[in-house]
């Protein structure tokens, strides 16, 4: 998708700093710090109070399905894509009206959580105030998702997801490590409050920040507030739901689409069942601390991962995302199989930390190839619905893979679930492999 270049009744006039489609440092600012504000939710819920409720002696999979309700809204997405593409001729902007209004509900959930008085002995009210801030965070993301696609050329995707994936896991670090401690040393009504106080922050900063010149601040007349003349607004296409949701399915079950979504899908997949499996066993069979485990998340991994996923970017925009994707779905085969072999020397902290921080690199390397490539896939006026039905299938697998992991935990070892996850890895690189093969052939 190229830029978005808005008509004027008067060219000359300066027009507002802050605007996505004229501004390139601040398209990789904004879509940083927006998923930095998705990541410390995920990153308190997942790691932190997951890894919480295991230290307090909570069963496996009544975690497991903790996790899962935590993610269960994020599962959705595809419900909320027609609607946001439908309903985007707000003279505020085409998709900055849904970021804005779905973060400030986000923030008022997480205000609601202070209902609960104590996560270990009331961790279905617990799962229920996460399912219902992950209802409007999930409306948030498939927002952004979609101003992504409709902002960003793209020649500066694969950059930008690797700072929007940068921003989640620098996020989830925060939520991790940061609200970990905060939960355990000022307890868990502080930490609430601590998330709901960032997120309020992050909120008011979006709402200044334009996709385009045209758009305004505030409802009222359409114009410029920087210097009162007024402009002429773009106009978009409006489709009947109906043909939006057809529209997506014909996108979905596209050849290309299902080449190259099912194996990612698959890697995503893995890495989600492995990880709840390894956490919980490390915590409940090895004896670490909730707070050392989570602390992995939130140092030493995020600096590591973080510089590495930048340079990931840049080389998917160098070389091609499709190109990369095989290199690094063999690294996750290769990470899984390896970490689960050497699982009799997980009793050695530094054997289980590079486990842990090695699996930090596992997502944001796939989605540095991985997200590119869904754009590049997505319909032509669909293409916010397609993406973040994308996103709604991969955020499914986490849910899976932690209600499964837990549930499974009950009757093998982790490292069985971890060998399971390499073999499922393992497919998918002989599947991308394979059909890259027989395309090259018929070319």
């Amino acid at each position: 998708m190229g830029e978005y270049a808005p008509t004027t009744a008067f060219p000359s006039v300066p027009r507002p700093a802050l605007v996505l489609t004229q501004n390139r440092r601040l398209r990789f600012i904004t879509f940083f710090y927006l998923y930095v504000m998705q990541g410390v939710p995920a990153g308190f819920a997942t790691t932190a109070l997951a890894n919480y409720l295991a230290a307090e002696g909570l069963r496996a999979d009544r975690i497991g399905t903790f996790v899962a309700m935590q993610g269960l809204p994020w599962t959705f997405q595809f419900v909320w894509g027609p609607f946001i593409d439908r309903f985007q001729g707000s003279r505020l902007g085409r998709r900055r009206p849904w970021v804005v209004v779905a973060q400030f509900f986000a923030f008022l959930a997480s205000m609601a959580m202070l209902f609960v008085d104590d996560p270990a002995s009331n961790v279905t009210m617990l799962g229920i105030a996460f399912l219902v801030h992950g209802t409007f965070a999930s409306v948030q993301d498939a927002s952004v998702d979609a101003m992504a696609i409709s902002t960003i050329p793209d020649h500066e995707r694969g950059r930008i997801n690797a700072f929007m994936r940068g921003g989640f896991l620098l996020g989830t670090g925060l939520g991790a490590a940061g609200l970990s401690y905060v939960l355990r040393h000022k307890g868990f009504h502080t930490a609430v409050v601590t998330q709901s106080v960032f997120l309020l922050t992050l909120t008011v900063i979006t709402f200044f920040i334009r996709e385009r010149a045209t758009d305004t601040l505030l409802p009222g007349r359409a114009g410029n507030e920087t210097t009162g003349f007024t402009t002429l607004q773009p106009t978009y296409p409006t489709y009947p739901i109906g043909w939006l949701f057809r529209e997506l399915f014909r996108g979905l079950i596209a050849r290309d689409s299902l080449r190259w979504f099912l194996p990612i899908l698959l890697v995503y997949s893995a890495q989600n069942a492995f990880i709840r499996a390894y956490n919980v066993h490390l915590i409940q069979q090895l004896g670490w601390s909730d707070t050392a485990l989570s602390g992995l998340t939130g140092s030493y991994g995020v600096l590591i991962v973080i510089g590495i996923i930048l340079a990931g970017g840049w080389l998917a925009d160098r070389v091609g995302p499709k190109r990369l994707l095989p290199y690094i779905i063999g690294f996750h085969f290769a990470y899984l199989l390896t970490i689960n072999l050497l699982s009799p020397y997980w009793s050695n902290p530094s054997v289980a930390a590079a486990g842990a921080i090695f699996w930090n690199m596992m997502d944001p390397s796939l989605s540095v190839a991985a997200i590119p490539i869904l754009m590049s896939l997505c319909r032509p006026n669909v293409e916010g619905s397609q993406f973040t039905t994308y996103m709604a299938l991969v955020n499914l697998s986490d849910v899976i893979g932690a209600f499964i992991s837990g549930h499974a935990q009950r009757f093998v070892a982790a490292p069985v679930i971890g060998l399971f996850a390499a073999a499922m890895a393992g497919t998918a690189l002989f599947f991308v492999i394979w059909t890259s093969r027989k395309k090259a052939k018929l070319s």
